[in-house]
């Protein structure tokens, strides 16, 4: 199995550091999630939740997802990691006046302070996958989720030949081996996983489904320069630069990542329009 984005927890002053949040606060994901929105609409869209839903967007970012189930109604509570994507989150719902939006730090496989069963629906999209120890983030979602509730999952796939599994697959070739015990978080991408990890915390395997799902990055420019997006303000991306750096292999790792790029967008000299696929999971409670 590849491995790819996180790394132990290193320290500082002799504290550890919880390597997950340090991950996400290094850039600035909202610069990526920019380009994801019509997707994330899109994608909310399909899971359509009802007004006055009871929601909950975990490894939310600044609400990709949560914003448009907001829009429609629902009440939404984001969870996210990153300090800095909480704020920017909450600032983006004061904007847009979603009093029933909320986002809060925490973290996907201990949702300390959280009641059993509170939420009708539970999302994450390319969130709760990369957090760590992922049999405690399928219990925590489980549990979190009322009776006759949803569980809605968007997970990279390994090894798959579009733009964020390749993304991460070359990125990890240029980064130290993983500590042991790392679980890759693509690993979630894997059905076969996610039916064992849902059948750990109690859900039957015939109430699971896994389908393969596109989701487009769009963004203004060439596909050069929305590579600059990831090298500059995405931490998988950030961490794989800094070793190439310290290796001699910078231009090498921005050779493949261009090559990468212009292959696959679809948008033009002038646009990039870059689909990726991904495993959407659907789980009822």
């Amino acid at each position: 199995m590849q491995h790819d984005t996180a790394r132990d927890a290193e320290t500082s002053a002799g504290s550890p550091i919880n390597a997950n949040k340090a991950l996400w606060e290094k850039g600035d994901f909202t610069r990526l999630a920019a380009t994801m929105r019509e997707s994330g609409d899109e994608l909310v869209a399909w899971i359509a939740p009802q007004p006055g839903m009871e929601v909950l967007d975990l490894g939310c970012g600044d609400g990709t997802t949560a914003v448009p189930a907001a829009r429609r109604g629902a009440h939404v509570l984001g969870v996210d990691i990153a300090a800095n994507l909480v704020a920017a989150g909450n600032a983006r719902a004061r904007e847009e006046g979603l009093a029933e939006l909320q986002f809060v730090e925490g973290d996907a496989s201990a949702l300390t302070g959280i009641e059993d069963a509170r939420f009708d629906l539970v999302v994450s999209i390319f969130g709760a996958m990369f957090a760590p120890r992922p049999n405690d983030v399928a219990a925590e979602m489980v549990r979190v989720c009322r009776p006759g509730g949803r569980i809605v999952m968007g997970n990279w796939i390994a090894g798959d030949p579009t733009l964020v599994a390749q993304v991460l697959k070359i990125s990890a070739a240029f980064l130290p081996p993983p500590p042991e015990g790392f679980v890759s978080p693509v690993s979630w991408g894997q059905e076969e996983t996610v039916l064992a990890r849902f059948g750990a915390a109690g859900i039957p395997p015939e109430r699971i489904r896994c389908e393969r799902a596109s989701y487009t990055f769009r963004s203004p420019g060439p596909a050069r320069d929305f590579l600059s997006v990831f090298r500059d303000y995405y931490g998988p991306t950030m961490n794989a630069f800094e070793a190439a750096e310290k290796n001699g292999k910078r231009r090498e790792l921005e050779e493949q990542l261009e090559a990468l790029f212009e292959a696959q967008n679809e948008g033009g000299a002038d646009m990039t329009v870059i689909p990726a696929t991904y495993l959407r999971v659907t789980v009822e409670r």
